[in-house]
């Protein structure tokens, strides 16, 4: 899953450096800037984002709707019948 980095200053990182590590330890990640330039991430050590209570509602909603599907009126699809040749 692709998700964007928080974009924080150096000198922003440093002054809230304990809730920063607090959100990482949640799944966030950070972009930490020096004047304007990417100079490190700060990223959880497992790599695997946990999602917040909003995120994970988020993504069951996603889920449900895809499930459902939408009505496009083109009949059921599948891998074999989009990719035959005619």
């Amino acid at each position: 899953m692709f998700f964007m980095s928080k974009i924080i200053t150096l000198r922003d990182a440093n002054q809230s450096f304990a809730r920063c590590v607090r959100e990482v330890e949640a799944g966030e990640e950070y972009l930490i800037t020096r004047n304007g330039e990417p100079v490190a991430r700060l990223v959880p050590i497992t790599g695997r984002r946990v999602l917040r209570p909003d995120q994970q509602a988020a993504r069951a909603r996603a889920r449900r709707r895809m499930e459902k599907g939408w009505p496009l009126r083109a009949g059921r699809l599948d891998r074999a019948a989009l990719h035959e040749r005619r």
